[in-house]
């Protein structure tokens, strides 16, 4: 350009379009307008992304151009291939790529999203019938479950036993684990005897050990399968409550919009903040704030060659601003105690209904009518000081547990091995503080929902309520955790096959073809994660369910003793497998 403007002036005119606004010195040398960077060095064609200029990269015939172009003159006119500008820009090429990706996956939704919400309408209804169904089936279920189980194991000592007697006679099979050592190649154990011996004798302590468990419990195991139908069965009168998650997630929703929101202006309040970067070693001036305005008319740019004033962050050096992370950490605490709390509405509310149906002597007949908008009146009525102060103990708890987490990012270089174990430990403990307090919050909003109490004297009765039948603690929650987490793959797994073989195949719905997809994987992994958090809501409510009426069920067999006085508010099944007498319900009442 400068070559050009001395014989013609409009050449200046076009160029300076891309230089900085108010730059107007063409005869400037071009080794101070690059240093400065008044002016691009050189101009190729680009295209607008994000508000910045991008090369215009195609491919035509397989080959890569630049506005149709394989050559381009650098700043010096030499010419050159497209491919060093590729390598130049990199990065930005990895950008746009990105952003072309994006471009398909968002036309892969706009096709298929109709699609996909019948995916999820399709698990949403698999979810509820299974739930529907486990009055029928929790047994079987369970039963198959256990004794696949036995069957495999009882498989793996027979395998064992065939392979020690296999290798009997071969040479080197005598030899012990001792003899021969740690060995990196592990199949080197497997041509001994000693090893197979080991696993059979590990695999009928098994066996027995199950075998033994499932003789002693199984009246335990009974009552857990028993209280899953009755789950089952107090869903299919309040179904209501499988919906309650969709009031749950609105208010974490809020809770997240209003953390965002906070740290995003705690974040940007201030003013602009310039410094000057420059080489440290060479400039004085380096690191010091500055003004962009004023910055070339001082000495900084004559004595720091290369030097600019670039913004660096908002903020500022007032009180308010040294204290902006203790701002942020309070606004962080303010979010876990406001998601907390949404949570232990939300059990408390659904304990409540489940507890209205448990203590209902007559079922359905005695349920409250509209028994989940009564709960939650009275969760937010009665009950709002003690989930705030059981959330708030775990919100302080969750805190802690970032601030660990914090220290040891920063401390993540250091070279003190007794700093890494103690924080190691001390995130060890905080988690397990974390989970028990959420199993004692979780139970004590399920006594407060009983009996009205308040926080302390709820959580401790509940406590030792669980303590005096811990053994059936342990075998209900095992049962139900196995049932529902074969619930989701089912859901989850089922939905996402169909989905597979739909998409895959174009198999036409409604007299409609399948539409055509950049990535089949779109919709696919949309479906089943979809599904899966759909069935995970669903069987949320039913595992409140379940340790809603266990908690009552506990309670009923110490309060009550199945006479006319005080007869049992448990059901049928419940009656038969303790061996309680029943009573009708005109003999109680009467």
């Amino acid at each position: 350009m400068q070559g050009s403007y001395r014989h013609n002036k409009s050449y200046w005119e076009y160029y300076r379009q891309f230089c900085k606004p108010g730059f107007n010195k063409p005869w400037k040398s071009v080794a101070q307008v690059i240093r400065d960077e008044d002016c691009p060095s050189m101009i190729i064609p680009s295209r607008p992304f994000l508000k910045r200029c991008f090369p215009d990269f195609s491919t035509k015939n397989g080959i890569l151009t630049v506005a149709n172009q394989t050559t381009f003159k650098d700043g010096r006119g030499k010419t050159r291939n497209v491919t060093d500008l590729r390598e130049a820009a990199n990065g930005i090429n990895n950008v746009l790529d990105a952003r072309s990706v994006g471009m398909k996956i968002f036309e892969d939704y706009a096709s298929s999203w109709h699609w996909i919400l019948i995916g999820l309408f399709i698990a949403m209804v698999v979810s509820l019938l299974f739930l529907v169904l486990l009055r029928f089936t929790a047994g079987v279920l369970f039963w198959i479950f256990i004794l696949g189980v036995i069957g495999i194991i009882g498989y793996g000592v027979w395998h064992c036993y065939w392979e020690y007697d296999h290798l009997q006679g071969t040479p080197g099979s005598d030899l012990t684990i001792y003899d021969i050592g740690f060995q990196t190649d592990f199949r080197v154990y497997l041509q001994l005897r000693q090893t197979w011996l080991a696993f059979m004798i590990i695999l009928c302590i098994v066996e027995v050990f199950i075998i033994l468990m499932l003789i002693f419990l199984r009246n335990r195991i009974r009552i857990a399968i028993a209280l899953l139908q009755e789950g089952s069965r107090a869903i299919g009168y309040i179904m209501s409550t499988l919906f309650y998650p969709i009031i749950t997630f609105v208010l974490i929703a809020i809770c997240i919009s209003y953390w965002a929101v906070t740290a995003v202006f705690l974040s940007t309040s201030g003013e602009p903040v310039y410094k000057v970067m420059a080489n440290q070693t060479l400039c004085k001036y380096a690191n010091l704030t500055c003004d962009p305005e004023t910055f070339n008319t001082t000495n900084v740019t004559k004595l720091c060659v290369g030097a600019q004033c670039t913004f660096a962050f908002y903020g500022g050096e007032g009180f308010y601003h040294k204290y902006i992370f203790i701002f942020q950490l309070s606004n962080a605490f303010v979010f876990l105690w406001l998601v907390n709390f949404a949570i232990a509405l939300g059990q408390c509310t659904l304990a409540g209904a489940f507890a209205s149906y448990y203590w209902a002597f007559r079922k359905p007949a005695d349920i409250p009518t509209c028994p989940l908008f009564s709960s939650f009146g009275r969760a937010i009525r009665y009950h709002t000081g003690s989930l705030a102060f059981g959330s708030l103990i775990l919100a302080i708890v969750q805190l802690i547990r970032i601030m660990l987490e914090y220290l040891d990012h920063k401390l993540k270089g250091t070279q003190n091995s007794f700093t890494r174990f103690l924080l190691c430990c001390l995130k060890c403990c905080f988690w397990c503080l974390e989970k028990f307090i959420k199993f004692i919050n979780r139970n004590a909003y399920i006594m407060i929902a009983i009996y009205g109490k308040n926080f302390c004297t709820s959580a401790k009765e509940a406590f030792f309520l669980l303590m005096r039948n811990v053994v059936r603690v342990a075998v209900l929650d095992k049962v139900t955790d196995f049932l529902l987490f074969l619930g989701k793959l089912l859901v989850a797994g089922g939905v996402g096959v169909l989905a597979f073989f739909f998409f895959t195949h174009r198999i036409p719905v409604f007299t409609q073809e399948t539409p055509t997809l950049n990535y089949y994987w779109v919709p696919l992994l949309t479906v089943i994660i979809g599904s899966y958090l759909i069935a995970h809501g669903f069987f949320s409510v039913y595992a409140m369910c379940v340790d809603t009426l266990f908690l009552c069920f506990c309670e009923d067999l110490e309060r009550n003793d199945g006479s006319t006085a005080k007869p049992y508010y448990m059901s049928a099944s419940l009656h038969r497998i303790l061996g309680k007498k029943e009573l009708s319900p005109k003999k109680a009442m009467g």
